[in-house]
């Protein structure tokens, strides 16, 4: 009986219940979007490392992330595939240096190097083409985002990045950097482009064989490789990401942000409850001149409340779920981890009842004298 007094209210007085509405909607909406943007620029950061399909990865002593490591000596490797708990070691040679566009220009690309045939460390996934096109020493990949900004060349079109020929023998999808463009060649033609010394890599991934403890095969590492630093795949995501945020300003900005969502949602859900319930005060007061209970007030309003959050989250999600969608394989950077839309209806469903407390401090003020004045 009382959630259909809740029902009939939110019904009843269309304006207030449209008011908050909009506040709740606000929030997801508004915090999702920021949400998703900071978590898309994370997985930018950290993209050649997620998806390195590696346990571990070799860089120089104290380093604090994938991008600020210096060189390190091939040989290393030669320590390492004798082991019987690594599966493969593969080299990794990161670099940048000028892509020459078709109108003769030149844009900064990220120059990521690694070996035939695996090719740990990228490319991974492909719009066009695959991982056989790099088998030709000159062969390149771009991006499918990026082909915009490098002047759209076309496939098996020959151009230079630092002066050195290459082809763009496939395009890749979902291949972006936080520092930019991100540029797939073989080991060899990404030495000669970056001029890197024979015998030096920026990285070595390793791959446990299965079954192996991987504390123990980690503290191996480590041992046999005691002037270089041994990352968990994990662990150098982390870092990397950690790093970024800390020093660039980004986890404040977006911080920001969402607080001044959540404040927007709030402000707009307190007084919306509020001037509602002031004008049905007789309402409750009838309520209570017929028998009813405080208790029986405060579960009508939280009821209300909570009718107007889970129609709030719907519309909310579907308009998230819409910019998801359409920012898919775009320039903009948008990613939502699963856990993330329960954290924020949950969020969301607290902060609502916590903006309608205002409302119920006011209708629980409503006397049964108030009907005879």
């Amino acid at each position: 009986m009382r959630s259909l007094v809740a029902l009939r209210l939110v019904l009843h007085d269309r304006a207030s219940t449209a008011g908050a509405l909009l506040g709740v909607v606000a929030i997801v909406f508004l915090v999702g979007q920021q949400l998703s943007v900071f978590f898309g620029l994370l997985s930018f950061m950290s993209v050649l490392v997620d998806h390195s399909g590696a346990d571990a990865w070799i860089m120089s002593r104290d380093t604090r992330n994938l991008d600020a490591g210096k060189l390190i000596p091939a040989r290393y490797l030669d320590r390492l595939v004798g082991l019987p708990e690594v599966e493969w070691a593969e080299p990794i040679l990161i670099g940048s240096n000028l892509f020459r566009t078709p109108d003769g220009s030149y844009e900064t690309v990220r120059l990521v190097g690694s070996r035939r045939p695996r090719y740990a460390g990228g490319p991974w996934r492909f719009a066009a083409g695959d991982q056989h096109a790099l088998l030709d020493l000159e062969a390149i990949t771009v991006d499918q985002i990026d082909l915009p900004k490098l002047g759209r060349p076309a496939m098996a079109d020959l151009t230079e990045i630092g002066d050195r020929r290459v082809r763009l023998a496939a395009i890749t999808q979902g291949a972006r950097g936080f520092q930019g463009t991100l540029v797939f060649g073989t080991l060899e033609k990404v030495r000669e482009i970056i001029r890197t010394p024979a015998g030096q890599v920026s990285a070595i991934v390793v791959r446990f064989t299965p079954g192996t403890d991987r504390e123990a095969a980690l503290a191996r590492l480590r041992v046999v490789l005691p002037y270089a630093s041994v990352f968990r795949t994990e662990d150098l995501s982390w870092l990397t990401r950690q790093y970024y945020v800390t020093n660039t300003g980004i986890g404040g900005s977006f911080g920001f942000s969402t607080v001044i969502a959540v404040v927007i949602g709030v402000v707009i859900i307190s007084l919306t409850m509020y001037t509602s319930v002031l004008g049905r005060n007789r309402d409750f007061a009838v309520m209570r001149a017929l028998g009813g209970r405080r208790r029986d007030i405060a579960f009508v309003v939280c009821a209300e409340t909570l009718i107007i959050t889970g129609l709030g989250l719907f519309l909310g999600f579907v308009m998230l779920a819409g910019l998801l969608h359409f920012a898919l394989d775009s320039a903009i950077p948008c990613y939502l981890p699963a856990p993330v839309p329960i954290v924020l209806a949950v969020g969301t469903l607290l902060v609502s009842l916590l903006a309608s407390l205002f409302a119920l401090r006011t209708a629980l003020q409503a006397e049964p004298a108030q009907v005879f004045h």
